[in-house]
């Protein structure tokens, strides 16, 4: 009979932990993943079709499915469809990094931070005038807290009627310029009169 501990390597609870998300610097199994085994959890991850992607710059890893000649995948991992209220918000906060990213006084600063009141005030300035704006407003926050389950924001402080968010750099990952782009194109299409 077999068991764990035959099988285990000093690198499964740091693979465990990739195909559960996204690992940041702070976790105890960054080490592991960025520099003691990284070679060997990415040739453990390529034997079941996934790919390590470790951005240490940016402090974080996280594995994506490689893909075959034509987009295939092994369906490793499921990939969710999120509604349009999401994915403006998701290109919000990917915005207001690259700004954030872009502006020379904030060489010091490695994160982004932004509260709720912003995010609202973003997203009303992205929508058509056709959208029903009330609508959104008013189910903003179920949206805020569905990206935060996605792992883009990270809840830092709440006081009274305000909530502080970080937001992860792994958006850059998902989120590429090119779909920001692609996304403010369809929106500027979708706001053209008939």
């Amino acid at each position: 009979m077999s068991t764990l501990e035959q099988h285990e390597k000093r690198y499964s609870k740091a693979i465990v932990k990739l195909l559960k998300g996204t690992v940041e610097r702070k976790s105890t199994h960054w080490e592991n993943i960025a520099n003691v085994y990284q070679i060997e959890i990415q040739e453990y991850l390529n034997q079941i079709g996934l790919e390590l992607i470790v951005k240490k710059d940016e402090g974080f890893a996280f594995v994506k499915q490689l893909e075959d000649g034509e987009g295939n995948t092994l369906n490793l991992i499921t990939r969710r469809q999120i509604g349009f209220e999401t994915s403006l918000i998701l290109v919000v906060l990917r915005q207001s990094l690259e700004e954030f990213d872009s502006n020379p006084t904030h060489i010091q600063v490695d994160e982004k931070f932004i509260t709720d009141a912003e995010i609202k005030e973003e997203v009303e300035m992205f929508l058509p005038e056709m959208f029903n704006r009330v609508k959104l407003i008013k189910e903003l926050d179920t949206y805020i807290r569905k990206i935060v389950e996605l792992g883009y924001l990270k809840e830092v402080s709440k006081k009274e009627q305000e909530t502080r968010y970080q937001i992860h750099r792994i958006i850059k990952e998902k989120v590429t310029l090119d779909i920001l782009q692609d996304f403010k194109t369809k929106l500027q299409e979708y706001a053209e009169p008939i």
